[in-house]
């Protein structure tokens, strides 16, 4: 197959951060916020070149979302700064009251997001966020995939006027999308046509899947990928299409089985179309500290993970 080349290994934050710099000369009510995590955002050049648009609330979360709300009153758009762990639940009651319920434009950027922040253990290693956010009414959860991906996605909610949960990693991963890349909000993306099952990824997972689609290629077994980088809303239309045609499916995401892509995908197949479903994720349980690569083999997130959900799910046919 092929179709898909890595052309460099970059980490998702880095992405995140050179698209902010790219919106500080572009568009000049964006500001940023962070709270004590400047080289972990890769905020530096914003902040080089728009230092009375960048604000250092320091490690007090709480008051960086009431902050961000309260910018917005005055025209601006903030991009607030921490770890998905701090992002989501040390300030929910923050972001529910403050920006989901009054669907301020704020945008909610958290990086080292799932097991792969690796060594810092469970107690940072967060994966129940995306649940947290897509519950929110007014809230758009964003999972981009690469660093090119997350480049893009930052440089589109800055047009988008409302709340935005972006999600994104600490390690390096293959950059493969395309680096001028338009990214349209709640639009998956058909990365392989396939007939014998459909493969729905999310985040770093989306390269896993390729690599498995190569794989079952292999095998004679015909996979369609999906790269679903926004969770909410989902782009329901291209999962049910591909599953009429595969008649199963996996989902693949550095999450909780439960409240995560998965969860929302089952729904949509139970409401329109049942089809045998298999989840690639955490199994209800915390992470623990160990490497990136180490944490993903040791809970089945990867290539391998997805292979074997692939041949449980066509059994189940």
């Amino acid at each position: 197959m092929k179709k898909y080349i890595d052309t460099g290994k970059k980490d998702t934050r880095s992405g995140f951060g050179a698209g902010l710099a790219e919106l500080g000369r572009k568009n000049p009510n964006v500001v940023a916020l962070c709270a004590d995590l400047i080289g972990s955002l890769k905020m530096e050049k914003f902040i080089e070149e728009n230092p009375t648009r960048f604000f250092q609330i320091g490690i007090a979360e709480a008051n960086m979302m009431g902050i961000a709300a309260g910018l917005t009153i005055g025209g601006k758009i903030p991009f607030t700064g921490t770890f998905a762990a701090f992002s989501t639940g040390r300030v929910y009651d923050q972001i529910r009251q403050s920006i989901a319920y009054s669907n301020k434009n704020v945008k909610i950027c958290a990086s080292h997001a799932g097991l792969t922040l690796g060594e810092d253990g469970a107690t940072h290693q967060i994966l129940e966020d995306i649940g947290l956010m897509k519950m929110l009414p007014n809230m758009v959860v964003i999972n981009p995939c690469d660093y090119n991906q997350t480049k893009a996605a930052t440089l589109a909610i800055a047009d988008y006027v409302g709340p935005v949960y972006l999600r994104f990693g600490r390690p390096t991963v293959a950059n493969f999308t395309p680096e001028n890349q338009t990214f349209e909000i709640g639009k998956g993306i058909l990365l392989n046509e396939g007939s014998d099952v459909t493969i729905v990824a999310t985040g770093h997972l989306v390269w896993e899947a390729l690599l498995a689609c190569e794989a079952l290629e292999q095998q004679g077994i015909s996979a369609e990928v999906i790269n679903i980088h926004t969770i909410k809303p989902l782009d329901e239309e291209i999962i049910l299409n591909s599953v009429k045609k595969t008649k199963a499916i996996v989902t693949c995401e550095e999450h909780n089985y439960y409240g995560g892509l998965g969860e929302s995908v089952a729904r949509v197949l139970a409401q329109h179309y049942p089809t045998p479903q298999e989840f690639v994720a955490v199994n209800d349980t915390f992470g623990e500290s160990g490497t990136p690569a180490q944490l993903m083999q040791k809970y089945g997130l990867d290539k391998e993970g997805i292979l074997k959900a692939v041949q449980k799910v066509l059994k189940r046919k």
